[in-house]
């Protein structure tokens, strides 16, 4: 598995479809995820400092998982089924590691609400990635 951070979450193309960037801790590949609008803002207030008034969805979950004496241990985003990445939440709890089926886009905003690692599989890698040269990317 590769270690990847977020770099940006925005919005691309001429509908304005959001995505999130992940990019190799130790490398040069990228994987750009279609979001929703409501991950996307989940993804991006934690990373800019933001908290809101009132706890979002994501917020919630992770009070949850804190209550029930559980950790984010990791987030694999392990599979790419019909254009869709397919992750996985991994939480430590006193019984060991539990995995938890998720949405890429759900797994990754607990993640850096967490500040757990994210990575991806070599075979996602292979498939979905794309290579950063020189401030553009190539497929």
């Amino acid at each position: 598995m590769i270690e990847m951070k977020v770099v940006s979450v925005g919005t691309v193309g001429e509908d304005g479809g959001n995505v999130v960037v992940l990019k190799e801790k130790d490398g040069k590949r990228v994987l750009v995820i279609a979001i929703g609008p409501a991950e996307a803002t989940a993804i991006a207030l934690p990373l800019e400092g933001m908290t809101p008034s009132r706890p979002l969805t994501h917020d919630l979950a992770m009070a949850i998982i804190q209550r029930l004496q559980a950790r984010v241990h990791r987030v694999v985003i392990h599979d790419l089924r019909n254009d869709t990445y397919i992750g996985q939440l991994d939480l430590e709890t006193e019984r060991g590691i539990m995995e938890i089926d998720a949405r890429s886009s759900d797994a990754i905003a607990l993640a850096v609400r967490a500040r757990a690692p994210i990575y991806a599989t070599e075979s996602v890698l292979e498939a979905g990635a794309i290579i950063e040269e020189e401030d553009r990317w190539v497929r």
